[in-house]
């Protein structure tokens, strides 16, 4: 299987990891935002934990500040040919009328992040993990 590849086998799998991250992060939202995580459970992390966490930590705070009144967030993941996406879509501002910040921890990830709208409104972060920083990571 290739999931072998992704990530360690005891690690957890992503979809939960995500589900445990933004969770508190959507209780502590002052609005209420409704969660789906739509991701495959054989897709394990493609980087360390602590700093996964702390990218997408970064990237759910800012789609709430985006949604002072609340709505919707949705994270998908998925495995490509080229590594590992994650998207991160809100139904806040369209991109045109926020900050897109770039965390640090991304380059340091080698992760590459895109922002663009959605067609049912609001906006989207595609964070592309590639294939290559899940072999460095097994080989430390």
């Amino acid at each position: 299987m290739s999931h072998h590849f992704i990530g360690q086998d005891n690690d957890p799998p992503l979809a939960i990891l995500v589900e445990t991250l933004a969770s508190p992060m959507l209780i502590a939202h002052p609005a209420p935002v409704c969660l789906e995580v739509d991701m495959d459970d054989a897709l394990r992390l493609p980087v360390d934990q602590a700093s996964f966490c702390q990218l997408l930590e970064s990237l759910i705070r800012q789609a709430l500040i985006e949604m002072p009144e609340g709505g919707e967030l949705t994270i998908t993941g998925c495995q490509t040919n080229t590594g590992i996406e994650i998207e991160i879509a809100d139904t806040g501002a369209e991109v045109e009328q926020r900050a897109c910040k770039l965390p640090m921890i991304a380059a340091a990830l080698s992760a590459e992040l895109n922002w663009q709208d959605c067609p049912q409104g609001g906006s989207a972060v595609t964070v592309k993990f590639p294939h290559y920083q899940a072999a460095k990571r097994r080989a430390a």
